[in-house]
């Protein structure tokens, strides 16, 4: 996984902060793998709770993640039990690493 133990716990912090204690996150995407080089950051962001306004809360968790990287370009897609499922399906995010918050 190409990201800091810094990058990581900002990103934890400020999920946390914006979709609740109880979100977790987890990375998907080019940054699982090592021998790659940049690219963006995708972040699957799963929620308990019903979200009432997933745009806002998704593009508010990106920007503020992205800053945190020198505005490297982050990618988010929120789960929650009101969000269209069929996501696991997807290659990439069956690959995920699993950064779930304590």
């Amino acid at each position: 996984m190409r990201l800091t133990q810094t990058q990581i716990s900002a990103i934890r912090a400020i999920v946390l902060e914006q979709a609740g204690e109880e979100a977790t996150v987890r990375l998907f995407g080019s940054r699982l793998d090592d021998a790659a080089k940049g690219g963006d950051v995708d972040l699957l962001v799963e929620v308990p709770h019903s979200v009432a306004d997933p745009a806002p809360l998704a593009a508010r968790i990106a920007g503020r993640i992205s800053r945190t990287m020198a505005g490297r370009k982050v990618d988010v897609v929120l789960a929650a039990p009101n969000l269209l499922r069929g996501r696991e399906n997807i290659p990439a995010i069956q690959q995920m690493h699993d950064m779930r918050m304590v």
